[in-house]
């Protein structure tokens, strides 16, 4: 914790990317400030069906505001996210996780998954994680490949005879 606490406060940007690979998601956008959309990594999985999902993510690194959790929220809508998770380094308060609570589920095939999740970095070194469907307990960001067709002929050696009857 001592070493995430001085990454926060000396290089913020590296604490994003170093908080999202503890999740297992990758940054979005640009490495340097600039306009991200409230957006600094995604996570896309699937639920059973053809159409990735998604998570988005906002890592913060400096002081907790209740603004921040109304902010992700707007993002969930604006992107069409299943699921949005705030990382921060404080704890939030009561009436933030409250709000968060508030926002409802995400409903999958195995269950309700709350569609805002405030997380700690604390909680994560823990080992708690983000609670989504994670079918075969992999993370799958591209669309399966469908399976092979049987082939309808037999395949012929070098041997066999062909058309001309040699």
């Amino acid at each position: 914790m001592d070493g995430a606490a001085r990454l926060a406060e000396e290089a913020p940007y590296q604490f994003q990317a170093w908080a999202l690979g503890l999740v297992g998601a990758r940054r979005s956008g640009q490495v340097k400030k600039g306009a991200d959309k409230g957006i600094d990594g995604q996570l896309y999985f699937h639920d059973g069906s053809d159409k990735s999902r998604q998570i988005v993510f906002s890592v913060k690194a400096g002081k907790l505001q209740a603004g921040y959790v109304r902010d992700l929220a707007g993002v969930v809508a604006q992107e069409k996210a299943d699921i949005g998770v705030l990382i921060s380094f404080e704890k939030p308060t009561q009436q933030m996780r409250s709000w968060a609570a508030g926002q409802g589920f995400y409903e999958s095939p195995w269950g309700k998954h709350p569609r805002l999740q405030l997380l700690t970095v604390g909680e994560l070194l823990e080992g708690k994680r983000i609670d989504y469907p994670q079918t075969a307990g992999v993370n799958r960001t591209y669309k399966q490949a469908p399976k092979a067709k049987k082939v309808a002929e037999p395949i012929k050696g070098l041997f066999d005879n062909d058309e001309r009857g040699d």
